[in-house]
């Protein structure tokens, strides 16, 4: 068990350390990882917006982040709580298999919301 634990806290450290770098790289230089699909079509993805979401919600600006990509905004909590649960999993689960599988339907769900969502902020630009 403790070496599974040291082993999520250190995946989680170094994430963390990505982040960082990454915050502090696009503080300095003003350079972003572009959209390819913006490029190529011009049109938002359903994930335009989330590297301006994450600096606003470093800075604690909640209602900008909420604008800059509202679906992910919502999504993010879930997103969160659920690779909590896997790394609880994995730590106190013996099973090095412990990925665990969405129901069909919430998955079916979450793929369409998302689809409607990325036609509906391109048809009305937000």
């Amino acid at each position: 068990m403790k070496k599974r634990l040291l082993q999520v806290v250190k995946i989680y450290i170094i994430l963390l350390f990505v982040l960082i770098s990454y915050y502090y790289i696009n503080m300095y230089t003003g350079v972003f990882i572009p959209c390819v699909f913006r490029e190529l079509t011009g049109f938002k993805c359903p994930g335009c917006g989330i590297t301006h979401m994450f600096f606003d919600l470093i800075n604690f600006r909640f209602k900008d982040a909420f604008y800059d990509n509202p679906l992910v905004f919502i999504y993010l909590p879930f997103i969160v709580a659920y690779f909590v649960y896997l790394s609880y999993l994995y730590i106190y689960n013996k099973k090095d298999n412990i990925l665990v599988k969405m129901p069909k339907v919430y998955l079916a769900i979450v793929i369409i919301i998302t689809i409607i969502y990325g036609i509906i902020r391109n048809v009305y630009n937000f």
